[in-house]
């Protein structure tokens, strides 16, 4: 019972006392009839406060399904597969049913929230995840990064895979994302199996593929595009001959001002596309009446950030003088959502029109620049600019565009004829060069878009080598990450187990703020290489992930 209910009770005793000692002239009835009030007044009070206490005990109870079913969801937003997966999978979405409408709103966690389940993203059974066996000896392996909106999943990735198909009758197209974040949210709340590399490519082995050709859907020859080549050269032997694509814009080139066929193309095709669904005849049409299109891709601290201003700088060659170039992370730094819309302001426009440069419309297309209710957004920052009449957003993704899917066909017909490099067995990114004593800046790269060093740091670490042992100094984000491990997280909870510590590290931003966040000093064990490096953050849980040191430049 608690304090309340007994101060009440308390009190309503003493009421009963004070009135029998009171000598009344009404004779004992009326006493009785004092003490029957004060005792139904007691209970009512005391009823109340049960009724209270009843209430809060619920609540507790609510939060504490939702802390539950949050903690199943961080659980598997991971990008390492287990042999555990598929059943926290299972798990995680049977918790989330057994919740009440209430208590799903009130699911939180480091990465849950209730979209994770919630969100209505299309009809997942209208997708079809292309890991079906007996496929014969040639496969087309098309790689994507992955994404968990089920109707963009079909007519953008879906898209490009089946005009593939069309394309090349002879060779079975199958399917891999490598986002297992997203591989493991589409099995969660759909049901649906996809194959993340090394799947895809066991499949391929198991299924006595004998000629692989891999098309990746990525825009350009970044990290992303290097860590596939690098998981394709891991299986290079296992088949007779295997063949990378070129991704859809090309060859990246040595200055912004460098271009080619694939980026004119893609240009010309989403520009048009993108006029065509404003309802105008032409971009010229469009630029009359004073409307802008901003295309947003997604940013890179990758040396491949420059194939941005390379489109900038082909559309200015095509002389679309309304289209613009930006970037969510806002790589290149001329970009960036201010960056652009100063662009737009200075070129007179006082229409915009958003559009994504990115393959899928997913989660960055949906929220970081349509989201309206998110003011960091770029269509409420464009608003909130005060700069235009009208700012609208299209969200489609490039591989719904028939013009873009053609692309892909003919960048796979050069691997098929044999115009596109063979991987060899030997991974050529990396290097077996040592590097002399000395300090050095270095491109830290990791396997989770949540684990990455601060925004001010441009991918990169301070990289020192010491009689042949090389060690890096990352600065994060926050300091959520309270501890680091070289190796893997079960190792990490081993008595004895050394783990690194943070150091606090100030950063400042370009607005001018400054912020105290955590930095850490790991170990290398090799360059261009990936390692294990287990994380623990203030929940008190390890994960595991995987990162790469490489690119050192003198200091």
């Amino acid at each position: 019972m608690n304090k309340r209910v007994m101060s009440v009770i308390a009190a309503a005793a003493m009421t009963v006392s004070m009135l029998a000692g009171c000598g009344s002239t009404t004779g004992s009835s009326s006493s009785s009839a004092s003490e029957a009030a004060v005792s139904e007044s007691a209970g009512a009070a005391t009823e109340e406060v049960a009724a209270s206490v009843s209430s809060g005990s619920s609540a507790s109870s609510d939060q504490a399904k939702a802390d539950h079913v949050a903690d199943l969801i961080d659980a598997i937003y991971v990008q390492e597969r287990t042999d555990d997966t598929d059943a926290q999978c299972e798990e995680a979405k049977k918790a989330w049913d057994a919740l009440t409408d209430a208590q799903k709103a009130l699911v939180q966690g480091e990465y849950a929230d209730p979209d994770y389940f919630g969100r209505d993203t299309g009809d997942a059974s209208a997708d079809d995840p292309l890991n079906e066996d007996g496929i014969g000896e040639n496969e087309l392996l098309v790689v994507s990064f992955g994404t968990s909106f089920n109707d963009s999943r079909v007519k953008d990735i879906g898209g490009v895979e089946k005009a593939l198909q069309a394309a090349y009758p002879d060779w079975s197209v199958r399917r891999a994302f490598t986002a297992q974040i997203i591989i493991n949210h589409v099995q969660a709340r759909d049901g649906e199996k996809i194959d993340n590399m090394d799947q895809a490519l066991e499949r391929a082995v198991d299924n006595g593929v004998k000629n692989l050709v891999v098309q990746p859907t990525h825009l350009m020859h970044g990290a992303e595009y290097d860590e596939l080549t690098e998981a394709v050269n891991n299986y290079a032997d296992k088949f007779d001959s295997v063949k990378v694509a070129e991704p859809l814009l090309g060859e990246v080139g040595d200055d912004t001002t460098t271009v080619n066929e694939d980026k004119k193309n893609v240009a010309e095709a989403i520009t048009n596309t993108a006029v065509k669904t404003a309802g105008y005849d032409s971009l010229d049409d469009a630029a009359s009446d004073g409307t802008a299109f901003v295309f947003m891709g997604h940013g890179t601290s990758h040396e491949a950030a420059i194939t941005y201003d390379q489109m900038q700088s082909q559309v200015e060659d095509l002389g679309y003088k309304n289209v613009f170039i930006g970037t969510v992370e806002g790589k290149p730094a001329d970009t960036e959502c201010q960056a652009v819309i100063g662009k737009v302001k200075d070129a007179g426009y006082k229409k915009v029109i958003l559009r994504p440069l990115m393959v899928v419309a997913g989660d960055h297309a949906n929220n970081d620049m349509a989201g309206e209710d998110d003011p960091d957004s770029w269509i409420s920052q464009f608003k909130a600019s005060g700069n235009f009449d009208s700012v609208d957003a299209q969200i489609a993704g490039l591989g719904e565009i028939p013009e873009i899917q053609q692309i892909y066909v003919s960048h796979t017909g050069d691997a098929i004829n044999g115009s596109s490099e063979a991987v060899s067995s030997s991974s050529a990114s990396a290097t077996s060069a040592s590097l002399e004593d000395g300090t050095y800046s270095a491109a830290f790269t990791t396997d989770s878009k949540m684990f990455h060093v601060n925004e001010t740091c441009d991918g990169r670490g301070t990289l020192t080598v010491k009689d042949g042992q090389m060690t890096i100094h990352i600065t994060l984000t926050s300091e959520n990450i309270v501890n680091l491990f070289p190796g893997t997280a079960e190792d990490a909870q081993k008595d004895g187990a050394q783990l690194l510590q943070p150091t606090t590290d100030t950063v400042k931003y370009d607005d001018g703020t400054t912020e105290e966040v955590y930095g850490f000093d790991v170990p290398v064990p090799a360059l261009d290489q990936e390692f294990d490096l287990a994380l623990i953050g203030t929940k008190g849980k390890w994960y595991d992930h995987k990162v790469k040191v490489s690119d050192p430049q003198a200091m």
